[in-house]
């Protein structure tokens, strides 16, 4: 049986050195020195609003700009994207290495340097 999304985010957001993760308002959090770089946000959470989705931390205006790109992929999530994240629809067509590229982005800006 293939991982479960849920699995491939914790797997994915778990990788990179001293990330680690909390459970906040029902759902999986990453962080790293107790900062949020990524959220899992389930179909069957009001996080997540009916699809199963990643919400991660992002750089000035790049949320706005994969949104223009690919909207039927890209969102701003509620509660932190006024901030600037980025929240990742999961589903088959799920591009998972550079779903990679967008977590380790979202992970640098919080990391110590």
């Amino acid at each position: 049986m293939p991982p479960s999304a849920v699995q491939r985010v914790r797997s994915l957001c778990l990788s990179f050195p001293e990330a680690h993760e909390v459970l906040s308002h029902g759902e999986p959090t990453f962080r790293i020195a107790d900062k949020q770089f990524a959220m899992f946000a389930s179909k069957d959470n009001h996080h997540g609003a009916g699809r199963n989705a990643l919400w991660c931390k992002a750089g000035p205006g790049v949320q706005q700009l994969m949104i223009a790109h690919r909207p039927d992929r890209f969102f701003s999530p509620p509660y932190v994207g006024p901030g600037g994240w980025i929240g990742v629809v999961l589903d088959k067509d799920t591009d998972w290495p550079g779903l990679r590229d967008i977590v380790l982005a979202g992970y640098l800006l919080v990391a110590p340097k």
